[in-house]
């Protein structure tokens, strides 16, 4: 169990410097930063649990599990159980990545335009789980989408169709979005364990692993 004064904000900024919380077992829980996000991030032997709930609700619920302290915060029955208290949505649990910016534009080879195309599946989900999203397209056919997410932190998501996939289009659009937020500021992006692939690109582009990530929305 423990406590902070500090916003998840503050905690997530710190961790983008590599200021991470105490490895000490424990499990912080602070408010949500909007109504939108409530979740759960698990950095090494320490968890943010980010909820408007008890906090003596999320405490009890995890000692109650019968399961290693340390995966508590990320067990099953545990998201389960808050997302039947909160009412709320979820799609997976991530890998939380995050890369600094870099300064100067992005790769002119690339021919990234900006684009309004709200009917882009990317686009529509991005606008459901972030504000301000811009979206640019690249002359090979991927797409890069930037937004304010979680406490306001810049999100990049990426897409990249089957035709021209393994020419390191990714890799480009993933290092394309440090050149596009504001200097000495971060991107963070998430991807799916399982969606190696995905993973990949954004490490290659120079995205630090930093923890696990479940995001709840309001329905």
């Amino acid at each position: 169990m423990a406590s902070t004064s500090a916003s998840l904000g503050a905690i997530l900024d710190a961790a983008a410097r590599g200021q991470f919380p105490p490895p000490d077992g424990t499990t912080t829980v602070v408010p949500q930063p909007c109504h939108r996000d409530a979740g759960v991030i698990a950095f090494t032997a320490h968890s943010v649990v980010f909820t408007d709930e008890d906090p003596q609700w999320v405490h009890a619920t995890l000692a109650a599990l019968d399961c290693d302290a340390l995966a508590a915060t990320m067990n099953p029955v545990f998201l389960a159980a808050f997302l039947e208290r909160t009412g709320r949505a979820t799609d997976t649990t991530d890998l939380l990545t995050v890369a600094d910016a870099l300064p100067g534009g992005p790769d002119p080879a690339l021919g990234l335009r900006e684009i309004d195309d709200p009917d882009h599946p990317r686009v529509a989900r991005a606008r459901k789980r972030r504000d301000d999203v811009r979206v640019w397209s690249a002359d090979s056919g991927g797409v890069l989408v930037l937004g304010r997410g979680l406490a306001g932190r810049w999100e990049a998501a990426i897409e990249v169709g089957e035709d021209v996939r393994h020419r390191g289009l990714g890799r480009a659009l993933g290092l394309a979005a440090r050149h596009l937020v504001p200097d000495g500021d971060h991107v963070w992006a998430q991807q799916s364990p399982g969606n190696a692939r995905s993973v990949r690109v954004f490490q290659a582009a120079g995205y630090r692993p930093v923890g696990a990530e479940a995001l709840f929305v309001a329905r």
